[in-house]
């Protein structure tokens, strides 16, 4: 993962109860397909704003909303053993589906961004593959990529609401989501055309984070190379 760029800039995402940053970054165009990218249970951190780089590089305008608004603005955590306890705490205080329902409203912020062409897409890891995966349900984004989300099994009751494109990423030796989770999945989603699924034969959980202990380099490449394709095709 490339080292990450600053932000252009913060957009205030306007709520019932206040408001969210989501921190925005664009490519070198200027202008793009919009995607809101959803946090880890670590907050947008290095991480995730590695990810934005990557992302915007490729010439997607990405939005970063702070799902933990109300917990702590700005909140992150460092990917050791002190900073996951830390985040495992934060992310146990964080109401799911007020995040699902702020990530549906970051995605209509980040469409009325000037630079942003079209309807956003949605993209999440770990905690924020469960959130987009909520979102694609419960919104209206033009893709969804979820990562390793462990809350998706026990929501697979909403795939008849998903009615965007949607790339689903599990590895099949992931220690926090269990394969039978996994083909509860694959069973649900068999023969709906809009919805790939993949499971990554030896992939861990959070084997994209090249900077926690989870990253499986082969693994994360591979992963990478389906979601940029897939954002490419769908998108561009």
């Amino acid at each position: 993962m490339t080292e990450p760029a600053d932000p252009s800039r913060t957009v205030t995402v306007p709520l019932d109860d206040g408001t969210m940053d989501m921190r925005l970054w664009l490519p070198a165009s200027g202008t793009g397909p919009g995607l809101v990218l959803v946090q880890e249970i670590f907050g947008v951190g290095e991480w995730i704003s590695a990810v934005a780089t990557e992302l915007a590089a490729e010439g997607f305008v990405v939005g970063a909303p702070d799902l933990y608004w109300r917990l702590e603005p700005g909140w992150t955590a460092a990917h050791d053993t002190d900073g996951m306890a830390a985040a495992f705490a934060m992310a146990q205080r964080l109401d799911l589906p007020t995040a699902v329902a702020d990530t549906v409203a970051a995605l209509d912020a980040l469409a009325a961004v000037d630079e942003v062409d079209g309807a956003p897409g949605v993209i999440g890891y770990c905690l924020g593959g469960t959130i987009a995966w909520m979102a694609a349900a419960l919104g209206e984004p033009s893709v969804c990529v979820s990562y390793y989300g462990s809350g998706v099994p026990d929501a697979v009751d909403r795939v008849e609401a998903v009615t965007c494109p949607t790339l689903l990423h599990f590895g099949a030796a992931d220690d926090f989501i269990p394969l039978t989770d996994i083909d509860r999945v694959q069973t649900a989603v068999a023969g709906v055309e809009r919805i790939e699924l993949r499971v990554h034969e030896g992939g861990g959980h959070a084997f994209e984070n090249d900077r926690s202990g989870f990253h499986q380099p082969e693994v994360a490449a591979r992963s990478r190379a389906l979601t940029l394709a897939f954002l490419h095709h769908h998108l561009t």
